[in-house]
């Protein structure tokens, strides 16, 4: 009897080292998934209302409404650079990260980050988007 406790509990403790050493693994390498983000591109209007669409020189596109804290409507058509808070941060990093590992076993093309963007601070690099 004593030799099947011993068993049993030399596998609960292999299971348990395993699952520590397994969540220990995660990848925390993509500095760019935190919560702010900087991007710089070409702001435009996006429909009707107070949405913009922000277009950055690396492809990704992030859906913004306009807030109080920055003055979106007189920079559109231009090349700013945004600095913002990422709307649902989590979801929007699973998603990114699920369409990562798509791409990296082949099943998909890399496509280009999207996502929603609360403004918090903006600069103007350029009178225009070229």
């Amino acid at each position: 009897m004593k030799n099947k406790w011993t068993r049993l509990l030399l596998c609960v403790v292999v299971a348990g080292l395993t699952s520590a050493w397994a969540l220990a693994q995660d990848d925390t390498s993509n500095k760019s998934k935190g919560e702010v983000r900087s991007i710089t591109g070409c702001l435009t209007k996006s429909g009707s209302g107070n949405e913009y669409l922000l277009t950055g020189t690396d492809g990704s596109t992030w859906e913004i409404h306009e807030n109080n804290a920055v003055d979106l409507a007189s920079h559109v058509n231009q090349t700013v650079e945004m600095r913002g808070v990422v709307s649902n941060e989590k979801a929007h990093n699973m998603k990114e990260d699920a369409k990562d590992m798509a791409s990296d076993t082949g099943a998909t093309k890399r496509k280009a980050e999207h996502g929603h963007l609360k403004a918090t601070h903006l600069h103007k690099v350029s009178d225009s988007c070229q």
